[in-house]
Order: C-alpha cells, then sequence, then structure tokens
C-alpha cells in the first residue's frame, strides 16, 4: 500500500521526480512504464509528482526496468565497482505483467547492482504458449542471444526466427515485440544500451 509523503517525511529524497527523470531518459510513456511493471499510468503519475510514496516492492519493480539500485532513489553516489557480480540466487525474478494474465516472460537482471551502467542486461524466460508481447520501441541498441528454445522476434512487416545459439543486433526504435515458439520454453539474454 502506498503511503501519503507527509506522513513519511520522505519528500526530501525527491522519489517522484527521480522516477519521471529516469523514465524520460528511457523515452517511455506513463502508459508504457505501467506495461512494464503492472502499475496504473494514474498511479505511476501520483508516485512522479510526490502525491504518494511507493513501497520497498513497488520501488524495486520500478528500479528493475530502469535497471537501477534502490540506492539509486536514497544514495548519494553511484555504485561503479570494477566488477559486480550478481550470483544466481541473488537475481530477483519478476513477470513481464503483474494483472493476474500468464506473463509472456519472465526477466532477471543480470547487472542490478551498479547504478551507472552503459547498458542493462536481462535473462528472460518465455513460457510455452504465452501471448506475444505488445509492440513496443526505445532508444540505444539491443541485442539477444537465445540459449534454448526458439523465439520470434516481430517488426511491423518481419519476423526473424531465432533458435538455440543465435543473436541478433537491431535497432530497437522500431516497433518490435517477442513471442515464443515451438514445443519448449525459450530463454534468451537481452542486452538494451540507451543512448547517452
Amino acid at each position: 500500500m502506498e503511503m501519503a509523503t507527509e506522513t513519511l517525511g520522505l519528500e526530501s529524497y525527491e522519489i517522484g521526480p527521480k522516477i519521471r527523470r529516469l523514465r524520460k531518459k528511457k523515452e517511455l510513456s506513463l502508459v508504457r512504464l505501467g506495461d512494464h511493471t503492472g502499475m496504473s499510468a494514474g498511479l505511476l503519475s501520483k508516485i512522479e509528482t510526490g502525491q504518494l510514496i511507493p513501497t520497498l516492492q513497488t520501488l524495486m519493480r520500478i528500479a528493475t526496468v530502469f535497471g537501477v539500485g534502490l540506492d539509486h532513489f536514497f544514495g548519494g553516489g553511484t555504485y561503479n565497482p570494477k566488477a559486480a557480480v550478481v550470483r544466481r540466487g541473488d537475481r530477483l525474478r519478476l513477470p513481464s505483467r503483474t494483472d493476474g494474465a500468464t506473463p509472456t516472460y519472465w526477466f532477471e537482471s543480470l547487472d542490478f547492482p551498479v547504478t551507472d551502467r552503459r547498458m542493462d542486461a536481462y535473462l528472460a524466460t518465455f513460457e510455452l504458449g504465452a501471448s506475444a508481447t505488445a509492440a513496443h520501441r526505445h532508444s540505444g541498441g539491443e541485442l539477444i542471444y537465445v540459449i534454448r528454445g526458439t523465439m520470434v522476434l516481430s517488426f511491423e512487416d518481419d519476423e526473424i526466427v531465432l533458435h538455440e545459439g543465435d543473436s541478433t543486433y537491431f535497432d530497437p526504435s522500431f516497433p518490435h515485440s517477442y513471442s515464443q515458439k515451438g514445443k519448449q520454453p525459450c530463454r534468451a539474454v537481452v542486452v538494451v544500451t540507451s543512448s547517452r
């Protein structure tokens, strides 16, 4: 449950404006951020304007979408070690949707401890028979490497079928979507760069 800002005294952290800056930097609308987090655009707007303070669980879901740690919202600096290790058991696994419908895929951030990254890397698991993701677009570049199964990367008039061991780099500014194909779940590494 979200709490009113004045009851918590957390307004000095400016969590809402920090979320808004991250969203604008990724060129996401409130509706699109809502698609990624499972929250309504109205709720996200209230968080961004400081009318509501998100719970830690809500903030963690938002942070994962943007590839930042919670310290981005509460800490004074960034965490940029020479190397950061994310142990398999420490990864947070989140569904692509939280509205009760079957998620198209589950994603795990592979690099979340580092706060000022040049890329975001995810392990995505696409379940059998799940519907395709909604078409979306963003700036930067995107690379997909299929570890297991078969994935279909769809553009407006084009489909690219990727099998185990295949990879693709593409311009994500064109609307695109993903789906699983075949008789087994698909697992892929997805790396997204932003245009800084």
